[in-house]
């Protein structure tokens, strides 16, 4: 199917305005396929040809201003149209397919009850597999949707929905919207509503979640309520869009999606198991961080997916900014500093690294690939910089001058820029082009060559204007709290530090910056000591993610990595922390870079042992470390202790998802067979469930589960995007190389012809979760190298595998080998 490109949609955009559709969904039939009819009213600027996109089943009439016109004309997902001039009406008549991708419209089948759902995920160009359309952002038009769905469903959309007869919805038109922002979330939703300050407020989950929905409903409620509040108190303008339901939908893509009037959420926010402190943390930003598109996004949509990150940096930002100001998940910035932010530096250093603004995005497909580490993390990282250089006064003001400006419309980076200078920010083209518009970040570490230390910047490649504000810490007896701290700037000028001769210093100590940080020797050596005793969580943040970055560039050495492990797991105080930590151990250090992976894992094993036997019983720091204790261990049988609730500490509880938890382990360890597990899941069948027993299968140490493993991969086994995610966590286990090394040929050999079998989003995930990511040897990069210099690879595929394969050499690089360069 051809990816609507920037220029096809520029001259499309000055031919057409469109005013409304009306959209007729027929869900009463068949598993496989429904009813779409679309009624689209828009003007054209002449008697010109155009197009509109539909993907179906079988096209079975189209109109253009009561012409009937011949079906057989659609060509890849296009419909030739010769226009009137002035007003049309073009109706598309249409059968299409579900799909099982979580993009279109998705059905799904809870293994719980066998209960059917379905829900509509239209980004990036997704809508035309559920409704004819115009589909770019800046055709915003205004949507009227009619369901038909099966007696006993409920149907939900951007619209308030009413039920006019049994089976038969019509959801109240909307304000004008972008296509990518249109859904429907239809099935036998369980419902909870409840209203504030004039808005009608609603949640909904599957049936069988509905429990544990109902459970965290008071909760839930309070989140959005006082972020309501607080967006109208930023902001300036109320919540534009009528209703604001939150759905939680079955096997979604991403964490959530912003469309007005009904967000989609990934349902495993439901918490169906016991959740760490940091997942309920997660879970209120990412709420928040919806939220706050319906300003960011929906209400002024980018006109190009060049500019996402005029979506998503300010929607990462906002979201960690008011779900710690005002809601009672005050940790949200330790959250971000452990759990999300190495995430955009890793993405920052890799050779598809991209600008935030202008990423480059020629088609609507390949924006997806943008749905990334820079566009979310860094651009929030750089938008809070902002924010903390020009005051909430002028930032403000800024933004509710672009909301105004450009209400229910469409702008570009340039009208924000000129928005915020208008408030008073200055000339800002030169922070836009430092930041915005340039990749890469910058390594800061001191430099003790000198007379005295100094905190230098070091571009990746020529020298840069971008400046840094940070606060670094070193230790120090005559202060109160035993630290000194100084804010600097330093840029291409280093910035002196006489004070810290002879002293450990930690840099960026309030998580103000964008830049990868270094670990000077004298630091490095002081760390063990020093990494108990720092309070600050945002610090250790910090001082965590330098370690990472030194370790996967080959600049901190693997048995130092885990000395530092060794000595601050047992006293780390959040649970993030040890779930961060955690994965540094076995991510980094087990699965690839230690030379002795089982001593490895016995030293993080014995770690996360000690911090769970001081952990107080019931919290989340205790359910952190016993999850990682059970991730590194290395016998059977703790685990089966653990499992027949023998042995499990007080306050544990062997839910759904720490007993598959442990029989994944189990499975790995050789300690389970398949029969126990089919036996597991028969007694309690749920979608946690399902996922636990697919990755557990896969991961058994036989060649029967490695080739049902790969049976997933290749489209044998068919399978819902989450199983097939799960299968690829199965698939490559440390200490079943033997087993595995023949897949490692047979990926590079099959993972182009998967372009067959999926597309978007999936495409690129499932060729993610299959990269052979611990076959570190010259051989796999030359097997990728070579693949990667084929024409005619997907986009999506090629950004995948660049990605893969530069973590891969990144970790042969640090282990010694010589297989180009580490940057």
């Amino acid at each position: 199917m051809r990816s609507l490109t920037r220029e096809e949609a520029r001259r499309r955009a000055e031919q057409l305005t469109v005013a409304s559709y009306d959209v007729h969904l027929d869900l009463t039939g068949d598993d496989d396929t429904f009813g779409s009819t679309a009624t689209v009213r828009f003007t054209s600027r002449g008697a010109q040809d155009t197009f509109v996109e539909v993907r179906p089943r079988k096209l079975r009439a189209v109109r253009l201003n009561g012409r009937e016109l011949d079906p057989a004309e659609l060509q890849e997902g296009r419909y030739p149209l010769r226009c009137d001039d002035g007003d049309n009406e073009l109706v598309v008549d249409a059968v299409m397919g579900y799909r099982h991708d979580g993009e279109g419209l998705h059905r799904s089948t809870d293994p719980a009850d066998g209960n059917p759902y379905t829900y509509a995920q239209t980004a990036m160009d997704a809508a035309p597999w559920i409704f004819g359309c115009f589909d770019q952002p800046d055709l915003k038009a205004r949507f009227s949707l009619d369901v038909h769905t099966p007696t006993g469903w409920v149907a939900i959309g951007n619209g308030r929905a009413e039920q006019v007869e049994p089976g038969h919805w019509r959801m109240a038109q909307t304000k004008p919207l972008s296509t990518y922002l249109v859904t429907v979330v239809a099935g036998p939703y369980h419902v909870v509503t409840d209203r504030h300050d004039g808005i009608a407020l609603g949640l909904s989950c599957r049936a069988s979640l509905a429990p544990h929905l109902d459970k965290d409903a008071e909760e839930l409620f309070t989140i959005t309520t006082r972020c309501l509040d607080e967006y109208h108190r930023l902001f300036g303008i109320r919540y534009p869009f009528g209703d604001y339901h939150q759905a939680f939908v079955p096997e979604f893509n991403l964490g959530a999606m912003e469309n007005p009037g009904c967000v989609t959420f990934r349902d495993p926010m439901v918490f169906s198991s016991r959740p760490t402190d940091s997942q309920r943390t997660q879970r209120a930003t990412v709420m928040a961080h919806e939220m706050s598109h319906m300003w960011f996004g929906d209400l002024v949509t980018m006109r190009w997916w060049d500019d996402l990150w005029l979506n998503e940096s300010f929607a990462e930002y906002m979201g960690y900014r008011v779900a710690h100001d005002v809601t009672a998940f005050t940790d949200s910035w330790v959250s971000k500093a452990f759990g999300r932010k190495y995430h955009g530096i890793a993405a920052d250093q890799r050779p598809s690294t991209h600008p935030v603004a202008g990423n480059g995005a020629g088609t609507a497909a390949e924006a997806l690939q943008y749905v990334d580490g820079i566009t979310y993390v860094k651009g929030a990282a750089i938008v809070r910089q902002l924010n903390l250089a020009l005051g909430d006064e002028t930032f403000f003001a800024g933004l509710r001058a672009h909301f105004d400006r450009h209400r229910f419309g469409n702008a570009a980076m340039g009208d924000l820029i000129a928005a915020w200078e208008d408030a008073g920010a200055g000339d800002l083209g030169g922070w836009a082009d430092a930041w915005l518009r340039t990749t890469g970040l910058d390594l800061l570490e001191v430099d003790r060559s000198g007379p005295v230390p100094v905190l230098t910047s070091q571009a990746p490649e020529a020298p840069t204007a971008r400046e840094h504000t940070l606060t670094v810490v070193w230790p120090d007896q005559t202060s109160a709290d035993g630290w000194t701290q100084k804010q600097l700037t330093v840029g291409i000028s280093p910035a002196a530090l006489p004070e810290a001769e002879g002293r450990p210093v930690l840099l960026d100590a309030a998580d103000q910056t964008w830049a990868r940080l270094g670990v000077d020797q004298l630091t490095l050596d002081a760390l063990a000591g020093l990494l108990p005793g720092i309070g600050d969580p945002l610090l250790r943040g910090s001082v965590w993610n330098a370690v990472r970055d030194g370790l996967r560039n080959g600049r901190i050495d693997p048995d130092r990595a885990l000395d530092l492990v060794a000595a601050a797991l047992p006293h780390e105080d959040r649970d993030v922390a040890v779930g961060a930590i955690g994965a540094l151990a076995t991510d980094l250090l087990i699965d690839r870079l230690h030379p002795d992976p089982a001593a490895a894992a016995q030293r993080a094993h014995g770690a996360a042992a000690a911090r769970l036997a001081t952990a107080e019983p019931g919290s989340g720091l205790q359910l952190a470390a016993a999850r990682l204790v059970v991730a590194t261990a290395a016998e059977p049988t703790p685990l089966r202790d653990w499992l027949e609730g023998a042995t499990l500490p007080e306050g544990l509880d062997l839910d759904v998802d720490l007993g598959w938890r442990i029989l994944v382990r189990l499975a790995t360890l050789g300690g389970v067979d398949r029969a126990e597990l089919d036996r597991r899941f028969e007694d309690d069948p749920t979608s946690q469930a399902r996922l636990g027993l697919v990755q557990a299968l896969v991961a058994l140490p036989d060649a029967r589960a490695k080739e049902y493993g790969w049976s997933y991969f290749t489209g044998r086994t068919e399978a819902s995007n989450y199983e097939i995610g799960a299968a690829g966590a199965g698939m490559w286990r440390r200490g079943q190389e033997d087993l595995t090394a023949p897949y490692v040929t047979r990926y590079f050999e099959e993972v182009a012809g998967t372009a067959d079998l999926r597309s978007g989003w999936m495409l690129a995930e499932a060729a993610a979760h299959f990269y052979p990511r611990l076959a570190l040897d010259p051989a796999t990069l030359a097997a990728a190298d070579r693949l990667l210099a084929h024409d005619g690879l997907d986009a999506g595929l090629r950004r995948t595998l660049t990605d893969q394969t530069d973590d891969l050499r990144r970790g042969w690089s640090a282990l010694g080998g010589r297989v180009g360069p580490a940057r």
